[in-house]
């Protein structure tokens, strides 16, 4: 009969992994399936649980990684958070000193910041968040984007322009 609570123990691990998505819980519901097998063998309890760490960990150290690897290579890493604001741009709409401002960042009003004695950056210029401090975007200067003017050309690579 304790195999049964195996069972139950690593259905309870599965359902808490489609939750978290991170197959840590399923490698765990792994080690409880052997701990199942091995009590329906007859193995003794300190036995099923001394199979179900063994197993789980093997699965925890070897499989997972090798999921994971296969995983990030068919499906793009998708940042998200504070990892996703890193680099983008925003507007000021409040000056923005080393000590406080506030930018418009992904459509939200974010407290903001200069890195230390950078000069302060004035309303409607367009700044790029470099990190995030808690709850406080530290943004710098945007450069400037490259501009062309599709009616100047300007002179050809190797030509001259002494008159013959």
């Amino acid at each position: 009969m304790a195999w049964l609570w195996w069972i139950g123990a690593g259905a309870l691990l599965g359902l808490l992994e489609i939750i978290s998505l991170d197959l840590v819980l399923i490698m765990f519901a792994g080690g409880a399936l052997a701990g199942a097998a091995t009590a329906g063998l007859g193995g003794p309890v300190w036995l099923q649980f001394v199979v179900a760490i063994v197993v789980a960990a093997l699965l925890l150290f070897t499989l997972r990684p090798w999921l994971l690897r296969h995983l990030r290579a068919r499906v793009p890493l998708a940042e998200t958070n504070v990892a996703a604001h890193l680099g983008r741009e925003a507007l000021v709409v409040e000056t923005v000193t080393e000590h406080e401002g506030r930018v418009k960042l992904a459509g939200e009003v974010w407290s903001a910041r200069t890195e230390d004695d950078a000069p302060a950056l004035e309303v409607g210029r367009e700044v790029r968040v470099l990190r995030i401090d808690g709850a406080t975007a530290v943004v710098a200067d945007a450069p400037a984007p490259k501009r062309t003017d599709p009616g100047h050309a300007g002179p050809a690579l190797g030509s001259t322009s002494a008159a013959s």
